[in-house]
């Protein structure tokens, strides 16, 4: 990686339900990410810019990719992502749009944002165990992003 990001996936996401088979196919995959997780759009711009109570890097190192939910509680996905594209340090971020919504106006908005990529949640658990090992494998350890060197 570099010195800037870390192997660390920032989950943004709601629903305890999908936390939790998202975290169940993280582990299920055995690869060498760790996941951090914020459960609304306020807390993930705490995390990313470092305020309390996030501020300690070692702890809550920046990630090296982003999954975000659109429908978040206190500031909604697309907010976090317009926030995030306007940040200096932090716009060449890989965020992965992870939904349950496949409206075209939810996809054409977020990719107008700045979104990499935009997947809609499966249902089956080993459909989701499957997208969980080819977006770890493709955003950090094939992709080369702008924030690495």
């Amino acid at each position: 990686m570099n010195n800037l990001y870390s192997s660390t996936i920032l989950l943004v996401e709601d629903d305890p339900g999908d936390v939790f088979r998202i975290q169940r196919a993280f582990r299920k995959t055995a690869l060498a990410s760790s996941l951090e997780v914020v459960t609304d759009g306020e807390k993930a711009i705490y995390y990313l810019s470092g305020q309390e109570p996030y501020q300690d890097r070692d702890r809550y190192p920046l990630p090296s990719l982003m999954l975000l939910d659109l429908k978040l509680p206190r500031r909604s996905g697309f907010e976090v992502l317009s926030w995030l594209r306007n940040e200096s340090n932090l716009k060449y971020l890989p965020v992965v749009v992870l939904t349950s919504s496949d409206q075209k106006v939810d996809i054409e908005r977020a990719y107008a944002l700045g979104a990499n990529s935009y997947l809609t949640k499966p249902p089956a658990p080993n459909a989701l165990l499957e997208m969980v090992r080819v977006v770890e494998l493709y955003w950090l350890s094939f992709n080369r992003s702008l924030g690495q060197e």
